[in-house]
């Protein structure tokens, strides 16, 4: 087995890109990975793995990424022939495609496969289609099984399942369900929540790819509209538009890259998937898992990690990561972010980003943001985010929604 380099990463701004089309999104994010990658066009690449979730909803349910590539074919961007293999799991969508772009040169059937993920969320003055784009992300053929498990968790909780009653999604209402169980076992607190959400927006506020560029104090968190008590608004990820790729490179294909581009290649040294369960709410989720698989791949351990990007669709997606990534043990993640433990300069810095409630949450390219993030932090290139001599970077990436967890979970580890 062949070691796996990432060589370029990009990442468009995310935002409500309403004038934006998906073929707009892709060409920018293709055309920005080779030139971080040295690359005048393609020519190299032999695999592509594009994702996208809501494209449907916009009248492309198939071929998608053929579709949003055949212009740069045809302009000979993008080379002709070149399998491209379409990939949809939720908000994992990207880190999936990442998965396979790594195996593609891990079993040595290539040399350079992409790794894309394009989103559309935003549909101005169409909310209704928005909704459409996330109903995906929970089983829709038997909702009885999910809506019997809502209720009985929300006995247990405190919190009973009355999705939407404050105008947010059910799955807004599955995390704060998570957030008030946890609260009641472990005594979190709202206040560790909107501490790691006023860290996160601070982050973000740096990041000039970020959606949300304002800081908000934790007070102001908690004054925000309630979501669905003990959530926010600032403690919710955003609906947006945008674009993220990396290219991956085998390690017999490196030494002939130029000079720049082997000083900024980042090693993939693990990349897991697991898939989720209706689970009991004390029992470990399936990140503890991935990340147990990932550290035993890549023979490390979780103190060994400098810095972290995690899937925070809300900002207690943050303290209960922090908690199955073995961070810190369990019922402690809200005590560990609240003393600042991932914050920059922190113990494990987390989110450096701003996390998905400050960069924005585009479904299908979020996962490629985390590694666009985390290359750029073990190249040492996000200056004021910068972490001092990042060497190992862990990105964790959850899609779609079975009880209280996700249906898929990614774990990449990278080193610089």
């Amino acid at each position: 087995m062949d070691d796996v380099y990432v060589i370029g990463v990009s990442c468009t701004p995310f935002g409500k890109q309403a004038g934006r089309s998906f073929k707009d999104l892709t060409r920018q994010a293709y055309l920005e990975v080779l030139a971080d990658a040295g690359l005048d066009d393609g020519g190299r690449i032999e695999q592509a793995w594009f994702g996208n979730c809501g494209m449907g909803t916009f009248g492309q349910r198939n071929i998608r990424g053929q579709v949003c590539l055949t212009p740069l074919v045809r302009e000979q961007l993008f080379p002709e022939r070149v399998p491209m293999i379409n990939v949809e799991g939720g908000c994992a969508t990207a880190s999936m495609a990442l998965h396979g772009a790594w195996k593609d040169i891990l079993s040595g059937q290539a040399d350079f496969s992409l790794a894309i993920g394009v989103e559309k969320t935003f549909v101005s003055g169409d909310p209704k289609r928005t909704l459409e784009i996330f109903e995906g992300g929970i089983d829709q053929l038997d909702p009885a099984e999910w809506m019997a498990y809502y209720q009985d968790a929300g006995e247990q909780a405190g919190k009973a399942f009355n999705p939407n009653e404050a105008g947010g999604t059910l799955f807004m209402d599955t995390y704060a369900m998570q957030a008030a169980w946890h609260m009641k076992a472990y005594g979190t607190t709202r206040e560790q929540i909107a501490i790691g959400a006023s860290k996160n927006h601070a982050m973000g506020a740096l990041n000039p790819k970020a959606q949300y560029r304002f800081e908000v104090t934790p007070e102001q968190v908690l004054a925000d509209r309630e979501v669905s008590w003990p959530l926010t608004r600032a403690m919710c990820a955003p609906i947006g538009d945008g674009a993220a790729a990396a290219l991956l490179c085998s390690a017999r294909s490196l030494p002939a890259m130029p000079a720049s581009v082997r000083e900024r290649a980042v090693r993939v040294r693990a990349s897991v998937l697991t898939g989720g369960k209706y689970r009991r709410l004390d029992e470990p989720g399936l990140s503890r898992v991935g990340a147990e698989r990932a550290y035993t791949r890549a023979g490390i351990g979780p103190l060994d990690v400098d810095v972290a990007e995690v899937h925070d669709a809300t900002s207690f997606c943050e303290i209960y990561q922090a908690e199955m990534l073995g961070f810190c043990g369990m019922g402690q993640g809200g005590a560990f972010v609240g003393a600042g433990h991932t914050m920059l300069g922190g113990r494990i810095p987390v989110n450096l980003s701003g996390g998905l409630v400050s960069k924005g949450h585009p479904v299908g390219a979020t996962g490629l943001s985390m590694i666009y993030e985390l290359t750029a932090q073990l190249r040492g290139e996000c200056g004021a985010r910068q972490v001092a001599g990042a060497d190992i970077a862990l990105a964790e990436n959850g899609g779609g929604v079975i009880g209280f967890e996700e249906a898929a979970c990614a774990i990449t580890v990278l080193q610089r």
